[in-house]
């Protein structure tokens, strides 16, 4: 008797366990740095390309001279774009946090002007 419930037990917790959670409630700051990383990956998907075009092309150099060194005639290199470098990571400052600096400055502007 024990058995089964202990079973049927196991079973509606196990259940509750794969229940979807619900998404994540994201503040400004959380939403921000997602931004930020999403940003980060995508730049260093563009250097890791960037590192493989140039990794390519010195293997396409050792080829061609390997193979004239050894006197063989070689097919002429398919034209390829030129290696561009992606520079390095920058990530603007958030608008949000410029805005407020923003409007404190005609603010002080017109309080300076009060003064005399």
């Amino acid at each position: 008797m024990k058995k089964p419930f202990l079973m049927m037990a196991l079973a509606a917790v196990s259940a509750s366990a794969l229940a979807k959670l619900p998404a994540p409630v994201l503040d400004d700051a959380a939403k921000a740095k997602a931004e930020e990383t999403k940003a980060k990956t995508a730049h260093a998907g563009k250097v890791d390309g960037y590192k493989l075009c140039l990794a390519m092309e010195r293997a396409a150099a050792n080829h061609f001279k390997t193979v004239a060194a050894a006197g063989k005639l070689a097919k002429p290199a398919q034209a390829s774009p030129a290696c561009t470098d992606p520079g390095p990571f920058v990530w603007p400052a958030p608008a949000a946090a410029a805005a407020p600096s923003a409007a404190a400055a005609p603010a002080a502007a017109a309080a300076a002007a009060k003064k005399p």
